[in-house]
């Protein structure tokens, strides 16, 4: 096996946090009608979270050094956390447009976010 493979997955996948933080999230809003952005980002988030953790997975699998592969396992935790726990939350709250529980939970989730990206950027220093 490769042993950069590892961090050429993380390195992929930091690419894409970027990318959707930087380009994709501020477009859809800015672009879309409300309604058709909050129905892409439903969509969307489920497919990112089990993206980003499965590649998570696979890139401990295939790392060299315990304790990157320890904190590449936390961080397939933390997206699915946020897919199976945060995301539904989030959802339910904006549905029942519960505005401060919407906020908490939707900044918890940026947090979570940041905190995987400065893990990754950790890993490939």
């Amino acid at each position: 096996m490769n042993p950069n493979l590892s961090l050429h997955l993380v390195s992929a996948m930091i690419g894409i946090m970027v990318f959707f933080t930087i380009a994709v999230a501020p477009t859809v809003f800015k672009v879309l009608p409300q309604e058709w952005a909050s129905r892409y980002v439903r969509s969307f988030f489920p497919k990112y979270y089990a993206f980003l953790g499965a590649f998570s997975i696979l890139a401990s699998f295939a790392s060299a050094n315990i304790l990157d592969m320890v904190l590449l396992i936390l961080c397939a935790a933390l997206f699915f956390f946020s897919l199976w726990v945060l995301t539904p939350a989030i959802n339910k709250a904006s549905d029942a447009q519960e505005k401060k529980k919407f906020g908490v939970l939707h900044g918890l989730s940026i947090v979570i976010n940041f905190i995987v990206l400065a893990i990754f950027l950790f890993i490939i220093w």
